[in-house]
């Protein structure tokens, strides 16, 4: 809940600031390794969306794979969640390079109609 909660306050930032009367939709992507399950995500925002400017939102999330930097060979490769070794070699010492992300992407905002110009 309180990374939902987080979420939509950022996006309500964004939003008033650039003058948006509502949110359409909420891009993110989300990484197995940060420790936010996507569907407990969407139940979150389903609750807590509503009274807001993203009251009527969308959220997408994209997944996004995990990707370690192998310290003996250099290679990048493909890793599962629970096991981070490089795929070219086998070495076990390895850099996390993705799969961590809870990355804000983009945010769809419906804008005011622009009013007519009055007669001169």
């Amino acid at each position: 809940m309180s990374v939902c909660q987080a979420l939509l306050a950022q996006v309500a930032r964004i939003a008033q600031d650039r003058g948006a009367t509502a949110v359409k939709r909420i891009s993110i992507e989300l990484g197995p390794l940060c420790g936010v399950d996507a569907g407990q995500l969407e139940a979150a925002f389903a609750v807590m969306r509503r009274g807001g400017l993203a009251a009527g939102a969308e959220l997408a999330i994209a997944s996004v794979g995990v990707r370690v930097a192998c310290a003996a060979c250099g290679k990048e490769s493909e890793a599962t969640p629970n096991r981070l070794i490089c795929a070219a070699c086998g070495a076990y010492r390895t850099r996390l390079m993705a799969g961590d992300e809870l990355r804000l992407m983009q945010v769809e905002l419906r804008m005011p109609e622009p009013r007519a110009a009055l007669p001169a």
